[in-house]
């Protein structure tokens, strides 16, 4: 599960997308807007250049799913299609479930999250000095049973929950309760546990009664039995062709990862979170708010949520890694949005989709002037060829800009960039509207190295501004 732990990683949302120079044909379709058939074909032409067996996708914008589609294959020995309503593991996901659950069952008087792992596990370590919402959080010291990426020897048979937590929660701790923050789904095992206890009822069945079903949850099973319903999860070894994977034996996953659903099931979760289909305010208060250290340090990490703030808004959500597949949730409350992306394969990195689509629905609604001229593209070549040249035809360009570009400025910028050449390619980075003006950013890649290109247009399409950066 050691990909899981990737939450930060995913919710910081970096503009960045891998390396740049390794970047195949499918990126030069990326995206620059809120185009949901663009974002469709290009989701599909990198799921392809990925070697992706299948996925599923779904977009939420204002409450609304706009986007639920299937990639691919849901089983590459049936040849089965991933359809809207194959359901795929989502591993860590299950977290926020799991507290979501016990935070039901505090708003039923029948359990607080202040209550100490000794009320229920006295022997473990340290038990007196841990209480569930430290387990919930991360902060507890018990050390994580499944820190790497495949099923080791350990996970060959089934195990008990409770055989689980006296193997690994009765150990040294890995740091003082409340001291540091650390990933642990043994934490999650000891929190699913006193959560069942609570409840008097199988998780699968609390799950299903007060979580799934307020949520219209259709398509979301606690760890099913391998049907035609479920997708088939694929791995590789060193670049090899996808194998079928293995499944975590049971009671590994538990509490912790063993859910299976559907994207678009997920969105509707994430809306009733949101709307407060599920919880109360005051217990989304508590999901939602993340854990200071003993020293007064924050963390990124509420309830089985992760906490992130990207362009003015605050974010929510996980990502999932179980043997086979990888998945990545991310909410935004305040417009009642969300993408989810889930892959029936653990060897790709489908990260940059996911956070490619996030960035382009946080994107300011202001549309970008139409511009009487040629793409950004072609324009900022144009530009620089002319550049390059020691001159650009004034007519083309907005009063200042030509006054700033003064003879002694043009005879400077030919001398420097006739010496790198033509660019291998050139890249629109990003496209938006400032002072009413489309306002492009590209990235030209020479041989020696990379320019960064700012070209301002009016509607007219004149060139108001372009300037080149290392």
């Amino acid at each position: 599960m050691n990909r899981a732990l990737a939450v930060a990683a995913l919710l910081a949302l970096s503009c960045a997308a891998g390396n740049r120079a390794a970047r195949s044909e499918a990126d030069a379709a990326e995206p620059k807007s809120f185009d949901l058939a663009a974002i469709d074909k290009w989701v599909e032409t990198r799921l392809a250049a990925s070697h992706a067996v299948g996925a599923s996708l779904a977009i939420m914008r204002e409450g609304q799913l706009v986007l639920v589609k299937g990639y691919g294959k849901a089983s590459r020995e049936t040849g089965a299609p991933v359809t809207p309503d194959t359901a795929f593991a989502v591993g860590s996901i299950t977290k926020q479930f799991t507290c979501a659950a016990a935070l039901l069952l505090a708003e039923d008087g029948k359990l607080s999250l202040d209550r100490k792992v000794a009320a229920d596990y006295p022997t473990l370590t340290r038990a007196s000095d841990i209480s569930l919402l430290d387990l919930f959080q991360h902060v507890s010291g018990f050390p994580d049973f499944y820190p790497l990426d495949f099923v080791d020897r350990r996970m060959q048979h089934d195990i008990a929950p409770d055989a689980l937590i006296a193997q690994y929660g009765s150990g040294k701790l890995d740091f003082e309760p409340g001291t540091r923050w650390s990933y642990s789904n043994t934490g999650y095992i000891i929190a699913g546990r006193m959560v069942e206890r609570a409840a008097g009822v199988p998780i699968r069945q609390l799950f299903a009664e007060r979580l799934f079903k307020p949520a219209g949850m259709t398509h979301t099973w606690y760890a099913p039995a391998d049907t035609p319903a479920v997708a088939t999860g694929y791995t590789s070894f060193a670049l090899g062709d996808p194998e079928r994977a293995a499944r975590e034996p049971e009671g590994w996953l538990y509490a912790a990862g063993a859910l299976y659903s559907t994207a678009a099931d997920l969105a509707r979760w994430d809306l009733a979170l949101i709307e407060g289909k599920v919880l109360k305010p005051e217990s989304w208060r508590t999901m939602t708010t993340p854990r200071l250290l003993a020293s007064g340090r924050g963390t990124d990490y509420a309830c089985g949520l992760a906490v992130a703030d990207r362009e003015g808004e605050r974010l929510y959500g996980h990502s999932g890694a179980v043997s086979g597949f990888l998945a990545y949730d991310t909410f935004v409350p305040r417009t009642r949005s969300a993408v989810v992306l889930l892959v029936n394969g653990d060897d790709l990195d489908p990260r940059p989709i996911h956070r490619r689509i996030v960035d382009l629905l946080l994107q300011d609604e202001v549309p970008v002037p139409k511009i009487d001229g040629p793409p950004p593209r072609e324009a900022a070549l144009d530009l620089l060829h002319q550049l390059q040249h020691g001159r650009i035809e004034p007519k083309a360009l907005g009063e200042e800009f030509a006054v700033y570009l003064t003879p002694v400025r043009l005879a400077g910028a030919a001398e420097r960039l006739t010496l790198l050449g033509e660019p291998q390619s050139v890249e629109v980075d990003n496209v938006h509207e400032r002072g009413g003006m489309e306002s492009s950013v590209l990235l030209f890649h020479f041989a020696t190295q990379t320019v960064r290109a700012s070209l301002y247009r009016t509607p007219d399409g004149k060139v108001q501004q372009f300037l080149l950066y290392r």
